[in-house]
């Protein structure tokens, strides 16, 4: 039986294996523009929510000033291992960058409770990705037990009884 830590541990392992993997074919599956455009919005959203000004967030990430600025507008594809440079200068979770750039896939789950653990500040990058990752075993567990209850917001089961099965 595998320890909470240890769960994660191969979790984290697998998705970035997974990143590693996907990062090369992703440009070629996927409109190349559309995909920059996407993820250099969303950099320049979350920079802004920041208040942290593009020179700052370029220091901070170890990219020049024009390449930061031509990634947010969708001239430039990062590579993973920038966009997770990216995302600590953001203080954001590395996966939410892949998400948008269409590495990783996107999780399971209601997305206002996957937002919810993301934007909560009280908590630490390790908790969050733990608290992501055992939600979204919740909700497939969920949905294996109960495959007809597939909804747009699914809710993880917390009742012990099996009055739906």
């Amino acid at each position: 039986m595998q320890t909470p830590g240890e769960f994660v541990r191969e979790q984290v392992t697998t998705v970035r294996e997974k990143v590693d993997r996907v990062a090369g074919s992703v440009a070629e599956s996927v409109g190349p523009a559309a995909v920059s455009s996407q993820v250099g919005n969303f950099i320049r959203e979350q920079r802004n929510a920041a208040r942290v000004s593009l020179r700052e967030l370029a220091r901070t990430a170890g990219v020049s000033n024009p390449y930061l600025s031509q990634v947010e507008r969708g001239l430039r594809k990062p590579s993973a291992e920038i966009l997770a440079s990216i995302a600590r200068g953001l203080k954001i979770s590395a996966e939410s960058l892949y998400e948008q750039a269409g590495i990783l896939d996107r999780r399971s789950g209601s997305p206002d409770t996957v937002a919810a653990i993301r934007s909560d500040e009280s908590l630490s990058e390790r908790h969050k990705a733990v608290l992501l990752e055992l939600y979204e075993t919740y909700v497939r567990e969920h949905r294996a037990a109960h495959p007809a209850a597939k909804s747009s917001h699914p809710a993880p089961d917390t009742t012990t009884s099996k009055e739906s099965a």
